[in-house]
């Protein structure tokens, strides 16, 4: 007779493995685990059945409160991304998203952070939108990192123009710079002025109806790059040229300022007799929206 006692840590892992397990189609709990066990042998393990539900029941009911709450949280950052794919792509796209990257914080707000890089890879849920897609998605998660990531003090105007050449510094972390295949910002800025982030009940409702890919007619790439931050609660998105992002990308990256203005103009277009005029005007609106910070040492 067995009488081996699981351990807290055992009983852990082994509901861990049942609620974890993704559903099936009907949204039932598999008969078995993804590495081959029955859940039904291990639900009787550790839950007793009552008057009312079996063990299988019971354990049923925290696979399916978890597979809800984690698909609802996702949708909720990525909303735009299933209006572009539609809802049926969407959703089996979310589910083996998940199952490629299962929740491992005690937040569910990272969900989604190796959602565009994974979609890169997998056109079959996104079929000729695929860059597009990808394009979305970078938008959403930086929506997500912009919104939330932290704050800190800027340098001021007349800080900035002390700087030298040798001068290191840092991004505002909830500053994102995302550069696009598209001009899919315009997809973006345009549902969410439709419809609002802050979805009311019929837009909740609409989360679990089927919707076919949304019309965009006729989009041709174009490279695009964008600053999304955020002023005191709220987060925009702002163009940049291309030049403009690279700079600010390379002080992302720790270089020198001057490092970084070289980077930054080594392919430009701009005559060099204007170049110095419009470093002035760039850097006076970079510390005026707070972007610039001094570099931790």
């Amino acid at each position: 007779m067995n009488t081996h006692r699981m351990s807290l840590l055992e009983l852990q892992r082994e509901m861990a493995a049942v609620v974890m397990t993704p559903l099936t189609a009907d949204e039932g709990m598999r008969e078995k685990t993804l590495d081959g066990r029955r859940t039904k042998a291990i639900a009787e393990k550790m839950i007793a059945p009552n008057s009312r539900l079996s063990s299988v029941e019971r354990l049923e009911l925290y696979n399916r409160q978890y597979w809800f709450r984690v698909l609802d949280s996702l949708a909720e950052d990525f909303g735009s991304l299933r209006k572009v794919i539609g809802s049926k792509r969407y959703d089996a796209m979310a589910i083996a998203y998940l199952n490629a990257y299962p929740s491992r914080s005690f937040t569910l707000r990272n969900l989604g952070s190796k959602l565009p890089e994974w979609l890169a890879e997998h056109a079959e849920f996104t079929g000729r939108r695929q860059k597009l897609a990808v394009d979305v998605a970078k938008i959403e998660w930086a929506f997500v990192e912009a919104f939330d990531n932290a704050e800190l003090q800027p340098l001021n105007m007349e800080e900035v123009k002390t700087l030298s050449s040798e001068s290191k510094l840092q991004l505002q972390p909830h500053l994102r710079l995302v550069a696009l295949n598209y001009p899919a910002d315009e997809v973006v800025l345009n549902l969410q002025e439709r419809e609002g982030r802050q979805a009311s009940e019929a837009g909740r409702a609409e989360e679990h109806e089927e919707l076919a890919p949304m019309e965009l007619g006729a989009m041709r790439a174009k490279q695009t790059w964008l600053a999304v931050h955020r002023v005191e609660y709220n987060v925009y998105f702002r163009r940049l040229v291309k030049e403009e992002f690279e700079i600010l990308k390379a002080i992302e990256c720790g270089k020198r300022l001057g490092e970084a203005i070289q980077a930054g103009l080594s392919e430009t277009r701009i005559a060099e007799r204007k170049q110095a005029a419009v470093l002035r005007e760039w850097f006076q609106n970079w510390a005026e929206l707070g972007w610039l910070c001094a570099k931790d040492e």
